[in-house]
């Protein structure tokens, strides 16, 4: 992937998309697949904003069965077993258990039930899953030994065991949105990061662009389009909001909050667990919320806390008090799970669309996060524009194919969406994930860790081969940063054909450097040395990106190094 600001400028597209966050990605892609000559830009780096902080798991909607809103379910696991399908190497099931007590709605005959049901609703959505292991389990249960065995930290009074049930989860969701992106390119998408979207080109009644700024060099320049597509997320408003002829109402935000904790797993099974939003006495009381402890890489995620707040995206933040908070609520509950403070190696927080009991089209309730797609022809008598703000990575493809028809309206109808179910992203041409392992673990050359096999395997899929044959070609970059798995070889694929610009690209999107904790200082400049040498940095240019990925550790209370903090044992 290139930035060709030129291209940008001298371009007219059918479809400008704003933003390159999980929806603005596939939105991009989707455009792309319907034949639209397609432009995608972002103000920060791909998928840097909500998608890269989010708890990782791609829901398949068992919590709508209580409200009986059928589609929705189904809607869910549609899209999570399409993720399952075209990105094999980046999304995998996940099983999660729900401790069982007694004879009531708590117990393993009425949840069981539940899931039963569950399973039969949605069993059609395996089918075009190729890989056996990529495919959502059915329910099963555990007994009371097994459930005190792997989870010692449940409350022992009145349980039975556990009903066992398999949602998705996503090993590094920057680099899903970043295959997007990729796909969209692949494509004939033109892409580009850090340029900022300042202000819409209005013609008449008609947007006819965007007035852009790259932040790289601050030149200033329009692109041109038929139609624009805002799907910055929670900044699509402030997009709106200059302009009265594009004003809409605002929505109302969470901020949903997770922790990312120093603790090996003790079992690649997630736990839910119960909390409370105001009486620390009741486990069990109705004001009680469900939060999850889920095994991810050699961490250990906790969350999530959703709390509604103002949008403001570049404001929001997450206190050491409300993480202290999160910390004593879980300890009031769950006694036996000792949680300290130390053991907080990164906190994550964004904000989403929330729509609690929010009427829909046909008068129908439908409860929850809800994806926002608003046609500005029907709202402001404005043609050339949608907006598009999407709850969560499970529904971005399924959104992204909703803008579209709806753009067809305009520009046009073209190809159906029915590709983008079926095609591959870019590295997921694998069809068996064990049999893709076994291939790398042949070419395996002897300088690299056996331990980086699964992270490059999961980041890059069949790309991971790329990068070998890159230090092949290159042996000065056959070595990796002190105290971690990331080579070399990786870091200059991704400054070469990846767009990443700054620092804190490589640390935080397109590597696992500092995904779950602060990383050894020593592998920092490390880096640094490298990124000088690829893109010939100054000495003061060096140190401000050091400081800005400093100053995004400080925002989510990084901790801990690779090499001096090991993972205690769950």
């Amino acid at each position: 992937m290139r930035r060709s600001l030129e291209a940008l400028a001298d371009t007219e597209y059918d479809v400008l998309v704003i933003g390159a966050g999980a929806c603005g990605a596939a939105t991009a892609r989707e455009a792309c697949l319907r034949g639209f000559k397609t432009c995608l830009i972002e103000r920060d780096d791909f998928g840097g904003g909500t998608s890269a902080h989010c708890f990782k798991v791609v829901h398949g909607g068992i919590r709508y069965l209580q409200h009986a809103d059928i589609p929705r379910l189904r809607h869910s696991c549609r899209e999570r077993a399409i993720l399952l399908r075209i990105a094999p190497h980046l999304v995998s099931p996940m099983p999660f258990a729900v401790p069982t007590f007694g004879q009531g709605k708590s117990s393993k005959w009425f949840l069981g039930t539940g899931m039963r049901v569950y399973d039969l609703l949605t069993l059609d959505c395996n089918a075009h899953v190729a890989d056996p292991k990529r495919r959502i389990g059915s329910t099963r249960f555990l007994g009371y030994e097994e459930t005190r065995r792997l989870f010692p930290e449940v409350e022992s009074r009145g349980l039975t065991g556990a009903a066992v049930f398999e949602d998705g989860q996503m090993y590094n969701p920057p680099r899903l949105v970043l295959a997007f992106v990729a796909a969209a390119e692949q494509l004939g998408a033109a892409v580009a990061n850090y340029v900022e979207a300042e202000r819409l080109s209005i013609e008449g009644s008609r947007v006819t662009g965007v007035n852009v700024r790259d932040r790289l060099s601050g030149q200033r320049f329009d692109i041109r389009a038929r139609l624009v597509i805002n799907a910055a997320g929670p900044w699509a408003e402030g997009i709106l909001q200059p302009s009265e002829r594009t004003q809409v109402t605002p929505g109302t935000y969470s901020r949903d909050a997770c922790l990312v904790l120093a603790r090996r797993p003790a079992s690649r099974i997630a736990l839910a667990m119960q909390g409370r939003t105001r009486d620390a006495d009741a486990l069990l009381a109705r004001n009680a919320r469900h939060l999850f402890l889920v095994p991810w890489r050699e961490h250990t995620l906790l969350g999530v806390w959703h709390t509604v707040v103002p949008r403001d995206p570049d404001q929001v933040s997450l206190s050491m008090t409300e993480m202290r908070s999160f910390i004593e609520e879980i300890n009031a509950c769950h006694p036996a799970m000792r949680l300290e403070e130390s053991e907080v190696s990164m906190v994550g927080f964004g904000l989403v669309p929330f729509g609690d009991d929010q009427p829909q089209e046909g008068g129908r309730l439908s409860f929850g996060k809800q994806s926002r797609l608003v046609d500005h022809r029907r709202e402001n008598g404005l043609e050339g524009l949608l907006s598009l703000i999407s709850v969560r990575y499970t529904v971005a493809r399924a959104d992204a194919v909703a803008a579209l028809d709806r753009a067809s309206e305009q520009l046009g109808k073209r190809q159906t969406g029915a590709e983008s179910a079926d095609r591959p992203l870019p590295g997921g041409e694998i069809e068996d994930f064990a049999g893709f392992l076994e291939q790398l673990r042949a070419k395996w050359p002897e300088w690299l860790p056996q331990s980086a096999r699964e992270g490059l395997a999961q980041n890059y899929g069949t790309h991971a081969l790329g990068i070998l044959q890159l230090a092949e070609r290159e042996p000065a970059l056959r070595r990796c940063l002190p105290g971690s798995t990331i080579s070399h070889a990786e870091i200059a694929h991704s400054l070469r054909e990846e767009m990443a610009v700054h620092m804190s690209d490589i640390v935080f999107r397109r590597t696992d450097l500092g995904t779950a904790g602060h990383p050894d200082p020593v592998a920092l400049e490390d880096l640094e040395k490298l990124m000088q040498h690829e893109l010939g940095w100054s000495p003061a240019r060096t140190a401000q990106e050091r400081a800005a990925v400093e100053a995004h550790l400080g925002r989510y209370h990084a901790t801990g190094s690779r090499a001096s903090s090991k993972p205690r044992a769950a």
